[in-house]
């Protein structure tokens, strides 16, 4: 989410100060953690509707079936801001360590889910990879996540992203993917990095989706002179290992 700088603005007419005052109060309040909410409902550990069934079905069947190592294991998302008061915001990084699911390796298939609950915003080490110059308050930052999870992802009802992967027939080198967020599903062609591992295989990847494709409202403030670029990128390192 986009989080505002204060400005100094000098030589203006009073009335044109205290407008643009009040735009940067209401700019700053964006990303300012709001009042404490309810208590949520607890969050199942599973989604109800991952597909445990096949990969106990593969293993007993003997065919090799790999863990997701959350460990090991990472999935960001850059967020960029856009409008006319652009300069006034920060891009910011988002990260899952948590992705959790399975890989049936000679099926050539994968199932994950990531706890979006879980989801961390703007690590250091990661802003500092995707060359992001800007350096936002931690009062910034957690009313970013804030507002990530309550007013665009609604993280309570829809508590998990899943993904479904399969390897594409006619490429070995390109992967099917399935994404699930917010009750909707779009399907992705990505190119495909694959690593062997001495206890599994790690593979990589990245794309590129819209918001809206998933039926999520871009965050804004100000009618949108200040608000979140409707494209994301994601990329993604999973390891998977067996035992």
């Amino acid at each position: 989410m986009a989080h505002l700088e204060t400005c100094r603005v000098t030589g203006k007419p009073a009335a044109f100060r205290i407008g643009l005052a009040a735009a940067l109060a209401a700019l700053l309040a964006a990303c300012a953690p709001p009042p404490p909410s309810p208590p949520a409902a607890a969050i199942p550990p599973t989604p109800a509707e991952f597909p445990d069934a096949h990969y106990r079905q593969a293993a007993a069947a003997g065919r090799q079936v790999l863990r997701v190592d959350p460990a090991r294991s990472l999935v960001v998302i850059e967020v960029r801001r856009a409008g006319v008061l652009a300069g006034l915001g920060h891009d910011h990084v988002v990260a899952s360590h948590d992705a959790r699911g399975y890989v049936d390796a000679q099926d050539g298939r994968a199932d994950l889910y990531v706890p979006l609950q879980r989801l961390r915003v703007d690590e250091p080490g990661l802003r500092a990879e995707a060359k992001l110059d800007t350096r936002p308050s931690q009062d910034a930052i957690d009313g970013t996540r804030r507002n990530m999870l309550e007013k665009v992802l609604d993280a309570d009802r829809f508590p998990f992203a899943l993904i479904r992967a399969a390897r594409a027939s006619a490429d070995p080198a390109r992967l099917d993917v399935a994404l699930t967020l917010h009750g909707t599903t779009r399907r992705f062609d990505i190119p495909l990095q694959t690593e062997t591992l001495p206890d599994g295989l790690a593979v990589s990847g990245r794309l590129t989706f819209n918001q809206t494709d998933f039926g999520l409202t871009p965050y804004s403030v100000l009618g949108g002179a200040l608000q979140v670029e409707d494209r994301l990128e994601l990329r993604f390192r999973i390891v998977a290992a067996g035992g």
